[in-house]
């Protein structure tokens, strides 16, 4: 752990050791709250202990019935085990036995969802499921997995023989079926053994709960349409979660064909991973209507892509190549057209991949649904892709946002993935960066085909390398791919749904396409592809197919294979910096360190990596040279004395490593910049500020360094770049502390004089024209950046702008402020106004519903400078209705302010007991937490123990 910044927050001892208690207590009633969990959530298989299953004929998924006869009931025992009361054996690894392959599921799910029901805590359903499997090792044991599930009945049929179509077979005894909790199995104990070869049934019967609070296995959305409150029924399988919804072989490599069949409530649609095949009408014992409708057989596919939703949505639709696009949402988005431009994008681009790979999407439809709640996630099952709405549906003020080209990407990815995970899968979670990665990649390159003018370099830059670089070091972060499979439980993998699965892992995409070149990438992944259709792969699959391309032609000579390349990246944490000295041409590499220090070296990497680097030199592109040792000499890459010669490494930011130079790089660079900005690409400008930033903070160059390279900046008219400038110098501490210091000042001429050129572009827009950005994606996400700092600044423009455009909203509420800059003009006409300003603001703030929305009002209430507003701000949140306000958030925005710090503290000392009654002891913690961060110096330190 490096020094504590100055940015840090100081705590008295007595007040630490009040937090340690505090922290302690919460801590404790949480542990008593987990024991006391809700029962209805987990109903788990040992509630049920010292039931019996019947051992009967299994009805066929589609009768009347959904129990067995229990005249036919031989009741093997069920019970639950824990590690310590069970012996020894498979049932203790987290990998399934290699004893059975299945090849086939019969599944039926009835959840018992009904139009208008009062809905209860916990939602039941039924099921059952006949899986074909095929013995490949003799067993009198069948491991399989079931998690919150109850078995009611277990039957196993064989051997089969489809040849005869005997439906008579023989029927192998079950003496026993027992649940392991800790590995998630369902072990069924047989009375004779399987025979390798053979061809068995196992018969199912089951039952669980449908879940409100959780997106695992079968959920609960309940949500608002046409004015009424209603509910669906949706499914998540990924990773792990198929066994809670049917027993299974719940692991990516076993793919099988599903027969699936649901049976609903009249009133609702079904909808399945494959088009529906059949209806019929079923009673239950009450007299009750139901639909059951089938599906047809969906291709060989892993559990978790098995997807299913109940609702009453309507759809729009369009047809593609043949093939039926739908898009469901809620009868009021669909009537208001929010599904349109999902709808007009998803078919050309299933078109563009299945083009571009030579291989046709393998299903005759696509659903496509946008659920209310979806946790902003989006899931690809095969046929019938899971959206949450807000990153589907396109609302008519979400033009001046940068809302259509999120979609682009999300749609774009999760159709990426119908290639690229469901038709070839990774064989276990340890590559599930095959998965996510190259459809992350190919989630950039399908939009910047259908929008050519989105600069695409830059774009993958903002969204994917700038948050995975400040992530990724050498000492604590993971590997893309692991050589072990030992990631087995399902927080460990959950844990790899991570920004180095899909960013880094897009990112090595992306340099092995730049290194090659694109016609021989696509060649290689349509290779492996076909290779792998309807079945698993592992990386060294990849690199295999790879060097095959590579080996079939001359043109591109490589220093090592391509599993040698591309292991010393997938493989090793981090990624490493590159410098180079331009006097006399060394290049070397060494690991990339937050905060280095001189013995870090020492510790850890001994290893290097093959480095492509594409590089320039007085603005021309030269040819790819390869770094694959710790240090090496390129002559070519020296520098004369001539001012005019300059050297760039890693074009276009294609390499995943940072670069450094020698003190006269860097000055020749900064030279260039004042000199000629232009003649550097808007992409390596952002790049020489990244990197200069990242290693002047992290102790590989002097901060000075960094900031010669931001001397030319009057001349920069790129809103990206100054966007990468001003999160780097007007950070959330510069924000919060420097108004005490000589810094604000300073920092304040220097911008001020470079600020001026990209402000008057800008605030033009503003004033004339909003829709001007409409497709400029850049602006889109860095407006408010720039427009906050320039105000922060004192940027006098600014100021003015904010109070004007604040004014004319009070004055026409129903024109809102344009959504890129609304939080800074709301917070600025608050800091700017008076309690007229501010009483509007908390009157809006009433009457809005929307929890994001009110959680940027509490911030622009709390921007105030006058101190009796504050102060009865404060009071507002622990006097009003508990609803009303975040406390916490409240008293947190106002603590973030230099006038609101002291009111703050204050406050909580004067009201202690008020709010631990409200809201708890625990919530003390956070407030301490709070007020203490806001502390910087001494000074305050002292007058903070002195209350």
């Amino acid at each position: 752990m490096g020094p504590p910044s100055s940015s840090g927050f100081y705590v008295s001892r007595t007040v630490a050791l009040v937090v340690a208690a505090l922290a302690a207590a919460l801590l404790l009633a949480l542990t008593v709250l987990a024991s006391l969990y809700g029962h209805c959530e987990r109903v788990s298989p040992s509630e049920q202990r010292g039931r019996k299953v019947q051992d009967a004929a299994s009805p066929p998924p589609h009768s009347q019935e959904a129990t067995p006869d229990p005249r036919n009931a031989q009741e093997p025992a069920v019970t639950t085990t824990w590690k310590d009361w069970r012996p020894p054996g498979p049932w203790d690894q987290q990998r399934l036995p290699s004893w059975l392959v299945p090849l086939h599921y019969d599944l039926e799910l009835w959840p018992r969802l009904r139009p208008g029901q009062l809905l209860a805590r916990c939602l039941n359903f039924t099921g059952r499921v006949n899986i074909t499997v095929r013995c490949a090792v003799a067993t009198a044991r069948v491991l399989l997995h079931s998690l919150f599930l109850d078995l009611d009945a277990a039957e196993v049929h064989g051997p089969l023989n489809f040849a005869t179509a005997n439906a008579t077979v023989g029927r192998v005894p079950v003496d026993s079926v027992w649940f392991v909790l800790d590995t998630e199995y369902a072990v069924l104990e047989l009375g004779e053994a399987l025979q390798p070869g053979g061809l068995y049934e196992l018969q199912l019967c089951f039952s669980g709960p449908v879940l409100p609070d959780t997106r695992e296995g079968l959920f609960l959305n309940v949500y608002t349409d046409q004015g009424e409150r209603r509910a669906l029924i949706a499914s998540h399988m990924e990773p792990t979660f198929a066994r809670n919804v049917f027993p299974c072989f719940d692991e990516p490599a076993l793919k099988a064909t599903f027969n699936i069949t649901i049976i609903h409530h009249p009133l609702y649609v079904a909808l399945s991973n494959t088009p529906q095949l059949g209806q019929s009408e079923k009673v239950d014992t009450d007299g009750n209507q139901w639909t059951v409708t089938t599906f047809h057989t969906t291709p060989p596919m892993p559990t978790y892509l098995v997807a299913l939703a109940i609702c009453d949505f309507d759809y729009v639709n369009r047809t593609e190549r043949g093939k039926e696009i739908r898009i469901w949402a809620r009868k009021d988005a669909i009537a208001n057209g929010n599904a349109d431009f999902a709808l007009n994008i998803t078919g050309p681009i299933f078109s563009f991949l299945e083009d571009l790979f030579n291989i046709s999407y393998p299903l005759p439809k696509t659903d496509i649904i946008a659920l209310p709640v979806f946790d902003e996630r989006a899931m690809e099952n095969w046929g019938l892709l899971v959206f949450d709405e807000s990153l589907l549906l396109l609302q008519p003020s979400d033009e001046l946002t940068e809302k259509k080209t999120v979609i682009s990407y999300t749609v774009s990815h999760e159709i990426g993935h119908q290639w690229f995970g469901n038709l070839v899968t990774m064989n276990w979670w340890n590559n599930i960066w095959l998965n996510e990665g190259f459809a992350s990649y190919f989630e950039f390159g399908v939009t910047n085909y259908f929008n050519p003018k989105l600069p695409g370099n830059e774009i993958f830059y903002s969204n994917f390398l700038y948050g995975v670089f400040r992530e990724d070091h050498a000492l604590v972060s993971r590997a893309v791919s692991l050589k072990v499979e030992n990631f087995t439980e399902t927080s460990e993998i959950m844990n790899l749904f991570d920004l180095f699965t899909y960013h880094k892992g897009a990112s090595m995409a992306r340099m092995l396409s730049s290194f090659l070149n694109e016609r021989l990438f696509i060649s290689a992944l349509k290779s492996y592809l076909e290779a792998f259709s309807y079945s698993n792969a592992e990386q060294d699959d990849l690199w295999r197919h790879f060097q095959m391309a590579i080996d079939d032609q001359s043109e591109i000579l490589l220093p090592a294979s391509v599993k040698s390349i591309m292991d010393s990246w997938t493989y090793q944490s981090g990624f490493p910096v590159i410098t180079l000295n331009v006097s006399t041409g060394i290049m070397k590499q060494e690991p990339f360190y937050l905060e280095k220090n001189e013995n870090q070296t020492l510790l850890t990497h001994n290893s290097t990596w093959i480095v492509p680097i594409l590089w320039m030199k007085n603005g021309i592109t030269q040819s790819l040279v390869w770094l694959d040792k710790s240090k090496k000499v390129f002559p070519e890459m020296q520098l004369s004395d001539s001012d005019n010669d300059w050297v760039i490494l890693n074009l276009n930011m294609s390499g995943y490593y940072r670069v450094n130079y020698d003190k006269l790089g860097w000055m020749k660079l900064s030279q260039q910049l004042q000199r000629d900005p232009k003649a550097i690409p808007v992409m390596h400008r952002l790049q020489l500020l990244d990197d200069a930033f990242s290693l002047s903070k992290n102790n590989y160059i002097e901060i000075e360094t960094a900031l010669d390279l931001t001397k030319y900046l009057a001349e920069e008219d790129e809103i990206i770049v100054w966007h990468e400038v001003l999160v780097n110098l007007v950070t959330r501490d510069h924000v919060s502390d420097v108004n005490n210091y000589d810094l604000y000042p300073l920092l304040k001429k220097y911008l001020l004089k470079r600020l001026s050129s990209v402000w008057n572009i800008y605030s033009t827009i503003i004033r004339e024209n909003m829709a001007a950005l409409r497709e400029n994606y850049l602006a889109l996400i860095s407006l408010e950046k720039l427009f906050g700092a320039a105000c922060w600044l004192g940027l006098e423009d600014c100021l003015q702008l904010s109070r004007q455009l604040f004014r004319e909203w009070m004055s026409h509420p129903e024109n809102e402020i344009p959504y890129l800059i609304k939080n800074v003009i709301q917070c600025y006409g608050i800091a700017l106004g008076s309690d007229e300003e501010w009483d509007f603001l908390l009157n809006f703030y009433m009457n809005t519903t929307n929890e994001d929305e009110r959680i940027h009002l509490t911030y622009a209430l709390s921007c105030s400078k006058d101190p009796w507003i504050l102060n009865r701000f404060l009071e507002y949140a622990i006097t009003t209705a508990p609803s009303t306000f975040n406390e916490t958030n409240v008293i947190e925005t106002v603590a973030a302010s230099e006038v609101g710090r002291y009111i703050a503290k204050d406050f909580l000392v004067n009201n202690w007991q008020a709010v631990s009654t409200r809201y708890g002891a625990h919530s003390l913690v956070t407030l301490v937490y709070i007020i203490g961060r806001s502390i910087s110096t001494d000074e305050q330190m002292t007058e903070h123990q002195a209350e």
